[in-house]
C-alpha cells in the first residue's frame, strides 16, 4: 500500500494521521528490532529479566526506534545496523522512563503499574543502570567512533535535562525559555539522535546529517509540547497516566506558565500556590484559569510552529516514501489525543 503524499498537509491541524500506515513501511525492520530487543535483555540475574521485559512489553508508541528506521531508510541506508541502533536507543529512552518514575514517584504509565510501583525503586534505577551499560555493549558491537560520540554526548544531556528539570520543580518563577531547555535536553536530544544516525548510518554529507538533527529536535519538542498539553485536557484512560501528574508534581509546564502570566492575579496566586506545594486539592481551579486563558491552544500552536521546523528540515531529503513518512510522522506528533 502506498504513503499518501503529505506535505499538503502542513497547515491543516484537522488531518488525522494513521500511525499504522507509517509503521508499515518499516514492519520488517520493526519486528526484527523487538528480536533484537529482547535478545539483549536477558540476563543471568532473574530480576533483571523480569523487570526488563514488563518495561519494554508494556506498550508505548516506540517513536524513537520508528525514527531511527525511517531516517535510515529516507536516507538511502541498505544494511542492517539500523535494527542495532533502533533497539539502543529504544534501551536508553527506557532506563530514562525507569529513572523519571522513581524520581516523580509514579504509579501508572502507559495504562499500568510502573515497575517502581511493582518492584521497588531500588530495583527500577539499578535496571535502569542495567539498560544503560547494556545499551553501550551494543554501540561498542557497532565500531563506530562517530556513532559513539553522538549517543554519549546524547546520554549526558539527557542526564543534565533531568537534573534542570529538578531544580525547575516546585519553582513558580520558571521562564518559558528555562521550560523549553529542559524540552530540548531531557526530550528532543534524543530524538535528534535518532534521526541524525539515520543520516549517519547512510553516509550523508554533513548538510543532510543537521538537517536530520533538525528534524529530530524539532519533532521532539512538539511531541513533549503536545504531551505536556494532553496532561490538562485528555482523559486518563487516553493518556494512560494519572491526568494532572505534572501539576501534582510541581512541575511547571507551558500550560501553567502561560495562565501565570495571562491570568488575573488571582489564577496566577492559585497556579503559583499549586506549583510551589504539590497536590491537586485546586486542581480544578487551576484548569479553569487554563481555559480562560487559551493556554491549552497557545502550547498546541507553540507545538504546530515545531512540527512546521521538522517538516521544513526535510526539504534536502530526496523523495521518497520514506521521507513522506517523517512527515507524517511530524502531523502524528501535534494531532495526537494520546
Amino acid at each position: 500500500m502506498p504513503m499518501p503524499r503529505m506535505q499538503e498537509t502542513l497547515s491543516n491541524q484537522s488531518t488525522t494521521i494513521d500511525l499504522d500506515n507509517i509503521r508499515a513501511l518499516t514492519a520488517a525492520d520493526a519486528r526484527a528490532v523487538d528480536h533484537y530487543i529482547h535478545e539483549q535483555l536477558r540476563s543471568e540475574v532473574v530480576l533483571i529479566n523480569q523487570l526488563g521485559q514488563y518495561i519494554v512489553n508494556s506498550g508505548g508508541k516506540r517513536l524513537r526506534p520508528l525514527l531511527v528506521l525511517l531516517a535510515a531508510r529516507a536516507c538511502d541506508y541498505q544494511g542492517e545496523q539500523h535494527i542495532h541502533l533502533a533497539a539502543i536507543i529504544e534501551f536508553i529512552h527506557t532506563a530514562t522512563l525507569l529513572h523519571d518514575d522513581v524520581v516523580d514517584a509514579s504509579v501508572l504509565r502507559r495504562g499500568q503499574q510502573t515497575a517502581n510501583a511493582i518492584w521497588g525503586n531500588e530495583a527500577s534505577v539499578l535496571v535502569g543502570d542495567f539498560l544503560y551499560s547494556r545499551a553501550f555493549e551494543m554501540m561498542v558491537g557497532l565500531g563506530s567512533m562517530r556513532v559513539m560520540e553522538i549517543l554519549s554526548h546524547t546520554t549526558n544531556i539527557i542526564a543534565e535535562g533531568e537534573v534542570l528539570q529538578l531544580l525547575n520543580c516546585h519553582d513558580a518563577d520558571t521562564s518559558e525559555e528555562r521550560y523549553r531547555e529542559v524540552i530540548r535536553y531531557k526530550t528532543a536530544k534524543l530524538f535528534e539522535a535518532a534521526a541524525q544516525l539515520g543520516a549517519v548510518l547512510g553516509g550523508q554529507p554533513e548538510v543532510i546529517e543537521q538537517a536530520m538533527a533538525r528534524y529530530g529536535m524539532h519533532l521532539g519538542t512538539a511531541f513533549q509540547l503536545i504531551d505536556d498539553a494532553l496532561d490538562y485536557s485528555a482523559s486518563a484512560a487516553e493518556m494512560g497516566k494519572n491526568l494532572g501528574d505534572d501539576l501534582a508534581e510541581g512541575k511547571p509546564t507551558l500550560p501553567l506558565i502561560h495562565a501565570m502570566r495571562n491570568g488575573t492575579p488571582e489564577q496566577a496566586e492559585i497556579i503559583r500556590n499549586a506549583i510551589e506545594k504539590g497536590g491537586l486539592e485546586r486542581i480544578e481551579e487551576v484548569r479553569a484559569a487554563i481555559e480562560s486563558t487559551q493556554a491549552i491552544a497557545y502550547t498546541s500552536q507553540s507545538a504546530r510552529e515545531e512540527a512546521d521546523l521538522a517538516i521544513a528540515a526535510l526539504a534536502p531529503l530526496p523523495e521518497s516514501p520514506y521521507k513522506d513518512a517523517l512527515y507524517g510522522l511530524a502531523e502524528f506528533s501535534v494531532n495526537r489525543n494520546y
